[in-house]
């Protein structure tokens, strides 16, 4: 019973940090683990009327489960982790975004009349892309390098240069109200899609664009809790440390 108290006083984000098969879990119940991975267990299970043994049993299947396509980011050494999110999550973000606008602009054309919510979804992804471009040339061009940069002074010895925005917390801060700003307008865009359920009537272009929607917010779930639970407070420590050895 104690094990169980403990746990439902972690934050969400930490058993996701822990272990990524766990953001499975939480997906299922509807529980957002990137924007939201401040709350604890217990915080989210009253809030939706989960049954909290019964989440917990279930993260603990899923994070016992034998599988060796499980990543240990936490492990992983910052400048290798930034590199990794640049490359997969930000690489994917500038393709996918082309490609789902395109679709959106004829959905819009051929079904807007049928299904006028399309033109809202199509606004919110619109800005949305164009918000995500903004935020990821923020992060390659001050902060990664910024991180890269203690990594290396942390290797090699030398003296911590404090940069022009003051410290790292700065732009983490600003990274992360961007965050939750996307997290708030995909779920816009999850409610009037139903889930990212194509109606009746729809195409096969409707299906694609919704499935690619779908998979676009996943990916975006991924890219913001390497950050926001691994990233940015791993980021924050090792800051500290090399400012006060």
């Amino acid at each position: 019973m104690k094990t169980i108290q403990k746990k439902a006083t972690r934050q969400i984000g930490e058993f996701v940090a822990e272990d990524y098969r766990a953001a499975a879990v939480f997906t299922k119940h509807g529980i957002d683990f990137c924007c939201k991975g401040h709350r604890t267990i217990e915080e989210v299970c009253q809030k939706k009327n989960i049954d909290e043994e019964m989440l917990l049993n279930e993260l603990d299947a899923a994070m016992n489960a034998d599988s060796g396509q499980n990543i240990d980011f936490k492990s992983w050494p910052l400048d290798l982790l930034t590199e990794y999110i640049e490359k997969k999550h930000h690489r994917y973000v500038e393709e996918k975004s082309l490609i789902i606008k395109g679709f959106l602009d004829k959905l819009c054309k051929v079904h807007g009349d049928r299904h006028p919510e399309l033109f809202e979804i199509s606004e919110l992804f619109f800005a949305s892309a164009g918000e995500l471009a903004a935020h990821m040339k923020k992060e390659e061009l001050v902060l990664f390098p910024f991180i890269k940069k203690m990594v290396n002074t942390s290797i090699t010895g030398q003296e911590m240069q404090k940069p022009g925005f003051g410290t790292v917390e700065n732009p983490i801060a600003m990274m992360m109200e961007e965050h939750d700003t996307e997290g708030e307008r995909f779920r816009k865009i999850a409610e009037l899609t139903d889930n990212y359920t194509p109606p009746a009537d729809a195409c096969n272009t409707y299906r694609v664009t919704f499935a690619m929607l779908n998979e676009f917010e996943l990916d975006l779930h991924m890219h913001i809790h390497l950050e926001n639970n691994i990233l940015f407070p791993e980021a924050a420590k090792l800051e500290k440390k090399l400012l006060n050895p």
